[in-house]
C-alpha cells in the first residue's frame, strides 16, 4: 500500500510540474529576451522586404521633379528626395537590397571560411600557407579592401557581396581552424582514420559537427556586418548604382541636402539601425544558447 501511494504521489507531481507549450514559450522569452526582440524586429524587416509592393503604391524609381525635396505630406509620408522619388517607397524596397546583401555576404564568408579552416586545421602542410594568406587579407583595413575590389570589378550588388564576403573569410577560417586543431587529435577521429574512413568523410562527419555552433554564431554577426557594410559602400558611392533602391544610396544622397531636407535620413537610418540591432541581438542569443558555459536548462 505504501509503495502504491508513493508511486501515485510521484506521478501526480510529474503531471503538476509539466509545462504547457505556452508556459515553455514564456520561459524561453524570459531566458532570451534579447533574442526574442531581435527575431521580432527582423521578422518585421522581412515582412517589409517581401511585401513592399503591397505596402506602397509608388515605384521607388518614379521621378517627380516638381515635388523634389518635399517635406512629409499626404501621399508622401516621409517626403521626397532630390529627384522627387518617394522616400517611403525607396526605403521599403531598400530592405530587399540590404537583407539580400547581408545574407549573401554571410554565405560567401561562411563557405570560404569553413573550407579554408578545415583544410588548414586538418592538413599540417597547408596550415602555414593558408594562414599566411588569411593574415595578409586581415592586414588590410576591411572597408578599404572592399572598396578596391568593387572599384576593380565595377559597381553592382553582386560585386559588393563578393567583396564583403571575401574580407570576412579569414575571421571564419581562423575560428574553424582552431577547433579542427583540437578535434583532429580526439580518439574518435583516430578510430575513424584507423577504420579506413576518407579524409572528406572524417572532416564532414566527425570534425565539422564540432564547429557548427561557432560557425552559426559567426554567421549571425557577419550577416549584420554585411548589411552595414553594403550601406557603407553605397554611402561612399561604390555600392550598387545610384538609382538602385538601397538604404546606403538613400543616405548617401540625403547627406548633400541634410540642411534643406533633414527628413530624408530619418526612415532609412532607422531601418538600418533596427536591422543591424536585431541581427546582433539574435547573435547574442544564439551564442548564449550554444555556449555550454552560459547555457542553462529551460524547464
Amino acid at each position: 500500500m505504501t509503495t502504491t501511494t508513493s508511486t501515485a504521489r510521484i506521478i501526480g507531481e510529474a503531471f503538476r510540474t509539466r509545462r504547457s507549450p505556452a508556459r515553455r514559450l514564456v520561459m524561453l522569452i524570459r531566458r532570451y529576451p534579447g533574442g526574442v526582440l531581435g527575431i521580432s524586429l527582423l521578422a518585421v524587416v522581412l515582412f517589409v522586404a517581401l511585401f513592399a509592393g503591397q505596402l506602397t503604391d509608388k515605384s521607388p524609381l518614379s521621378v517627380d521633379p516638381i515635388n523634389r525635396l518635399s517635406p512629409p505630406m499626404p501621399g508622401h509620408p516621409f517626403g521626397t528626395d532630390n529627384f522627387g522619388r518617394d522616400v517611403y517607397a525607396r526605403t521599403l524596397y531598400g530592405a530587399r537590397t540590404s537583407l539580400l546583401a547581408g545574407f549573401g555576404v554571410a554565405i560567401v564568408a561562411l563557405l570560404g571560411g569553413i573550407v579554408f579552416g578545415l583544410l588548414a586545421g586538418y592538413y599540417r602542410r597547408l596550415d602555414t600557407v593558408l594562414m599566411r594568406i588569411m593574415d595578409a587579407v586581415m592586414a588590410f583595413p576591411g572597408i578599404i579592401l572592399a572598396i578596391g575590389i568593387v572599384a576593380a570589378r565595377g559597381p553592382s550588388l553582386t560585386n559588393v557581396i563578393i567583396a564583403l564576403g571575401f574580407i570576412f573569410i579569414p575571421r571564419v577560417a581562423r575560428v574553424v581552424r582552431s577547433i579542427v586543431l583540437a578535434v583532429r587529435e580526439y580518439q574518435f577521429v583516430e578510430a575513424a582514420r584507423t577504420l579506413g574512413a576518407s579524409d572528406v568523410r572524417i572532416l564532414l562527419r566527425h570534425v565539422f559537427p564540432n564547429a557548427w555552433s561557432v560557425v552559426a554564431i559567426q554567421g549571425t554577426f557577419i550577416f549584420a556586418e554585411g548589411v552595414l557594410g553594403e550601406a557603407t559602400l553605397s554611402f561612399l558611392g561604390v555600392g550598387p548604382p545610384p538609382e538602385f533602391p538601397s538604404w546606403g544610396n538613400i543616405l548617401g544622397e540625403a547627406r548633400l541636402y541634410i540642411r534643406e531636407a533633414p527628413w530624408l535620413m530619418f526612415l532609412p537610418g532607422l531601418a538600418l539601425t533596427l536591422t543591424v540591432l536585431s541581427l546582433n541581438l539574435i547573435g547574442d542569443a544564439v551564442r548564449d544558447a550554444l555556449d555550454p558555459r552560459s547555457r542553462r536548462r529551460v524547464p
